[in-house]
This record gives structure tokens, C-alpha cells and sequence, in this order.
């Protein structure tokens, strides 16, 4: 199919209203007069991907792609595309592209937060304060530490500058180790993960979840850790058993543990591990930020330049 000189660009409903209005105003001042559509109800969407070629939307229905005859390409709104059906759209020749880099700042910020709070003990802070306790307790320093990262991408890689920055030594994994961040003091490709795992007194998860990455931190693998270790996960819930989780933390063979995302989000009101004393548990938010979709956007600008020209190999993030 060529390429349209002005391809119909859509921001379906499946966008919330807010990103909707955030994301229209900063291709506006990205893009020189952009033929761009947005639509707020299901039906527009439908009346609009009769004729739209590019997508922007955290998701998008495989049954959708035929009602949508010239689609050629969709950004999706966040780093991890498992919600798209990527063999639907190889076989509709629609290109996708992730967010992947988006993140980078605001995640690699909370992984930080999250080590500062073990290293300094601040739970425990914490809870004497709502106790109104004034007991004492010690910390230690974060550039004692060895932080293992699992996934040296665009947040793995921001996670090793941060931790480098305050003295940590950094290793991790990375498919290609070659092409790890300057900031890891070691890299090593994904058979490396126990030798990661067994050197890390923090292990960073910063994987996308594929088959490969689905359950790669079970029994065996949390074995490996040293017991004063603590996991920290800002990848997917489904990368951990979650269970073989629980009952290390429970049984003292791991330090503790800060989860973003779990295998059942909203976290079940009965998990043991809102209980869990070693156990820091935000609601997947450690990717909130508000320059969320300004840095959407322009990822998207820069997309877009090569998709317009017909150059989709260049685009950044290419997925499928």
C-alpha cells in the first residue's frame, strides 16, 4: 500500500478523555497541521477507522481490524504491547510500535525510592510514626550495594545510571549485552540470569513479559538470591510466581520485596502480602508522571516523520 502525503492519523476512545486532550494538544505544536481525528464514543471510532492509516491507543481489538481498511501502523500508549494481537496485525501488514523509553524516568525514579527505602529502613519509620514510637533504629548506604538488574532497555538502563550514580556496583542482563548501558558494570545475556541473581543484593525486574520472561523468578531462581536480598519488580506480575514469592518472603529466604504490578491487579484483598511487614506494595503507578504524554507524543513525531516517509524500519520501538 503507498503512503499517503497526509495519512488520516485517529486517538481512539479507547484513550481516556484526559490523554486524549493532552496528546491532540502536543502533536499540535509537534506537527505541522496534523489530519488528525479524535474520537470519544464508540461509534466514532468506528466511523473513523474506515478511513484512518495510523492509531495511536494503549490498546486496540484484533476484531476491529476489519473495519479498518487502510490502517498501516499503531502507536501504542504504553511500553508493553502484550494487550496487542501482534500475529493479527503482521498478518494485516499493520506495523506497531511501543512506548518502550516513555517510562524510563519516572520508573528508574522509583526503583531509587524503593532501594533508599530498605537501605534507610524508612517502613519501619513509618509505622512508629503512625505509633507515635520515637525508637531508634540504624540504616546503611545504598554504595555498599550490588543492584542486579534484569532487563538493561530503556528502564533497566535508567535504573543502572541511578544506582551508579549513588556507588552501587551494576550488573544485569540484556538480550544483546553488547548493547548494555555504559552505567552496568557487567552484562550478560539471558543465560546469565543466575549469576545475576546470585551477586545482587537488590534484583531489579525490567523485562517485557513475552514466553520467555512469563514466570522467570520461581522457586529455583529465588534460591539463588542471597537471603538478604530484595526483589523489586517493575515489569509484569506474571514474571514472578507469585506464590514461590510469598512464601520466601514468609519464610525469611528473601529480605523483602517492592511490587508495582502483580499477577492479579488489584492486588486480592486476601493476599498475604499486604500483611507482610518486608514488603513495599505501590498500585502500579511507578510509570506516573505528568509528562507522560508530552513524551508520548514525541516519540510519536518522530515516528511519524519516518512512516511518512515510508521508512518503517526506521521507526523507533518497531514491535511488529
Amino acid at each position: 500500500m503507498s503512503q499517503s502525503e497526509h495519512p488520516e492519523l485517529l486517538i481512539p476512545h479507547y484513550v481516556a478523555d484526559s490523554a486524549r486532550a493532552a496528546l491532540r494538544e502536543a502533536l499540535a505544536d509537534l506537527l505541522a497541521d496534523p489530519n488528525l481525528s479524535v474520537a470519544a464514543t464508540p461509534e466514532e471510532t468506528d466511523e473513523k477507522l474506515a478511513t484512518a492509516e495510523v492509531l495511536l491507543s494503549a490498546r486496540f481489538p484484533a476484531e476491529k481490524l476489519d473495519s479498518a481498511p487502510d490502517l498501516r501502523w499503531i502507536q501504542s500508549l504504553s511500553a508493553g504491547v502484550d494487550h496487542f494481537d501482534r500475529d493479527a496485525l503482521a498478518e494485516d501488514d499493520v506495523a506497531l510500535t511501543s512506548a518502550s523509553g516513555v517510562h524510563a524516568e519516572p520508573i528508574g525514579e522509583q526503583v531509587l525510592a524503593y532501594l533508599l527505602a530498605f537501605e534507610r529502613n524508612l517502613q519501619k519509620g513509618f509505622r512508629q510514626q503512625e505509633r507515635r514510637v520515637w525508637e531508634n533504629y540504624g540504616g546503611k548506604e545504598l554504595r555498599d550495594e550490588t543492584v542486579g538488574i534484569l532487563g538493561l532497555g530503556a528502564i533497566g538502563g535508567r535504573v543502572a545510571e541511578l544506582a551508579s550514580a549513588f556507588g552501587c556496583e551494576v550488573v544485569g542482563t540484556k538480550r544483546n549485552p553488547e548493547s548494555a548501558p555504559d552505567a552496568a558494570d557487567e552484562a550478560f545475556g539471558p543465560d546469565g540470569l543466575y549469576e545475576v541473581c546470585s551477586r545482587s543484593d537488590y534484583v531489579v525486574l525490567a523485562v517485557p513479559l513475552t514466553d520467555e520472561t512469563r514466570g522467570l523468578i520461581g522457586k529455583e531462581e529465588i534460591r539463588t538470591m542471597p537471603s538478604s536480598a530484595v526483589l523489586v519488580n517493575v515489569a509484569r506480575g506474571e514474571v514472578v510466581e507469585e506464590d514461590a514469592l510469598t512464601t520466601a518472603l514468609q519464610q525469611g529466604h528473601l529480605r523483602g520485596a517492592a511490587l508495582d504490578v502483580f499477577e492479579e491487579e488489584p492486588l486480592p484483598q486476601d493476599s498475604p502480602l499486604w500483611d507482610l511487614s518486608n514488603v513495599l506494595v505501590t498500585p502500579h503507578m511507578a510509570g506516573s508522571t505528568p509528562h507522560y504524554y508530552e513524551r508520548c507524543a514525541s516519540l510519536f513525531a518522530r515516528n511519524y516523520e519516518n512512516f511518512v516517509a515510508d521508512d518503517l524500519g526506521a521507526m523507533e520501538n518497531r514491535v511488529a
